[in-house]
């Protein structure tokens, strides 16, 4: 359990700040072949500001997720948990805000919920 959620909040973590990364390099959507459609109805004119939520807040969180879990921390599992909610919210809000579905939703929602429920459960606040 605990190799898999160190991969899950690994996976998370590279994949949004990277993402988010690429967003505020290019606001246009360009390098993620995003087009600038997908943000109608949205606040945003372009990805600049979803880049900087995406890559610093989803990402850094995770980060320190990684690191918590690498150094076996005592905080880890709290920080995952809270890495978990991070993505979470951000798929949510995300399929909310683009009245769209993707396939990527389901696995960033699917892992974000792994990731709670497993850090959760190694917190000891479930019993198996």
């Amino acid at each position: 359990m605990k190799t898999l959620l160190f991969i899950l909040v690994s996976f998370i973590a590279v994949t949004s700040t990277i993402s988010g990364l690429l967003m505020i390099g290019d606001t246009d959507g360009g390098i993620l072949n995003l087009p600038l459609s997908l943000l109608e109805g949205t606040p945003f004119k372009n990805y600049l500001f979803p880049g900087i939520l995406l890559a610093g807040i989803v990402g850094g969180v995770n980060i320190i997720a990684v690191f918590s879990n690498i150094s076996r921390s005592s905080t880890r599992y709290n920080w995952s948990v809270a890495g978990g909610i991070m993505i979470t919210a951000w798929i949510i809000v995300q399929m909310i805000l683009i009245q769209s579905l993707h396939w990527l939703h389901f696995i960033y929602l699917g892992s974000g919920m792994l990731i709670i429920l497993i850090a959760y459960q190694l917190k000891g606040k479930w019993a198996v």
